[in-house]
């Protein structure tokens, strides 16, 4: 009897890519992550670019329809699709299975056959990148038992994980909203009982990257763990790479704040009153539609309809994931993160003109309904399972 292929989930970033086994449970329709994993940097191959700089985003955003890259993107969009096969290379290998079946999660705005990016911000377009991958592997001697249908975003495959891992928060609710914090912001949604994308909800929520904040910043700069370092670097007076170096990192600048640093301190008044915001913003738009709570980076965006198929919906699941999860659950992250922020969002919902009583009466035990992805490598994981439901749907 022929072994069943090894199902792997990817999760290519700026940097360097992720490819982890991802394992189906028949008995009881949910998956985890495996065993094995393999991480490969851009930088491990041949033919890397050290000095990319990547088109300027007008440029990319004004050829999306007809993507144009130049001969430095398409050697490193080649060797971007060389590391991913070498990542799964690598996993085959170690389970002795040459037979693979793939999802792949990638940043970026998507061509219009989703096997390929047409605009991405930090790196470089790569429009045949399914294409690229797909000979990699077959030079590789590895056999896809199915060729790469899509690629999907990190956002889309946290929910989806959330919805189908054992330990998925998303498994047993009917109305959940996903925040998930790392190098940039993922936001996913469940309602009645289905996922939902932020691209099929445009028209009536906003996604974080969108929005911005009183001081006129992105929410994401402020919300993701990147951001977080960055805000302390600002009132610090310290540059980020400095930071790194010393390996001062969100959780390290908790431990800061926890012992009374002032820069530390500061930086986490910026980030929970926006955290708090943001929450209680999911929380006005989904029962009572949009009411203006944040403006937008773009100008040209439209104006969420106030009006919308789930109003009067109330969240059963708030959860917060990534590396920003790991913050909320950190002795000092919890003291100066998770508890001033349910503070917060408790007098935003408790103080509102807006929310009815039964809605406020609702939401009185937040410490229940904000919780904590246990998920790790949750875009991986959801790449993976997308990969799945849809060879098998």
């Amino acid at each position: 009897m022929k072994n069943e292929p090894l199902l792997i989930g990817i999760d290519g970033g700026a940097t360097k890519v992720s490819a982890w086994e991802i394992v189906h449970d028949k008995k009881n329709s949910t998956f985890s992550l495996g065993e094995i994993n393999s991480t490969k940097s851009y930088r491990e191959v041949k033919g890397y670019i050290s000095d990319f700089e990547p088109v300027d985003i007008n440029v990319q955003l004004g050829e999306k329809e007809c993507p144009n890259p130049t001969s430095r993107e398409r050697q490193q969009a080649a060797v971007c699709a060389q590391a991913c096969a070498m990542a799964i290379a690598e996993l085959a290998s170690k389970k002795g299975n040459a037979d693979v079946l793939i999802g792949i999660g990638m940043p970026g705005l998507k061509t219009e056959n989703k096997r390929g990016i047409a605009v991405l911000a930090n790196g470089p377009r790569m429009i045949d990148y399914s294409d690229r991958l797909e000979k990699c592997l077959t030079e590789l001697n590895i056999n896809l038992t199915a060729p790469v249908d899509h690629l999907g975003s990190d956002a889309d495959y946290c929910g989806i994980g959330e919805n189908y891992s054992e330990e998925g928060r998303f498994r047993t609710c009917e109305n959940g909203y996903y925040l998930g914090g790392g190098t940039g912001v993922a936001d996913a949604m469940k309602l009645d009982g289905k996922l939902l994308t932020f691209d099929n909800v445009r028209t009536w929520m906003a996604k974080t990257w969108e929005m911005m904040t009183a001081e006129g910043m992105s929410l994401e700069k402020v919300t993701s763990v990147s951001g977080i370092q960055n805000t302390y670097a600002e009132f610090a007076n310290q540059p980020v790479e400095e930071l790194s170096s010393k390996g001062i990192y969100p959780l390290q600048i908790s431990e800061l704040a926890y012992n009374g640093n002032k820069a530390a301190l500061k930086t986490f008044t910026v980030v929970n009153q926006n955290l708090s915001k943001l929450l209680f913003e999911r929380i006005l738009t989904l029962n009572m539609g949009w009411h203006n709570s944040f403006e937008f980076g773009n100008s040209n965006r439209p104006v969420p309809n106030k009006k919308h198929a789930y109003l009067g919906k109330m969240f059963d699941s708030l959860v917060i994931g990534q590396r920003l999860g790991d913050l909320f659950v950190d002795k000092c992250g919890s003291e100066v993160v998770k508890n001033p922020v349910i503070k917060q969002l408790n007098h935003l919902i408790q103080a509102s003109d807006l929310l009815p009583d039964h809605v406020k009466s609702h939401y009185g035990n937040l410490g229940e309904i904000l919780c904590i992805s246990k998920l790790r490598e949750a875009p991986a994981l959801g790449a993976g399972i997308d990969a799945f439901l849809t060879v098998n749907s």
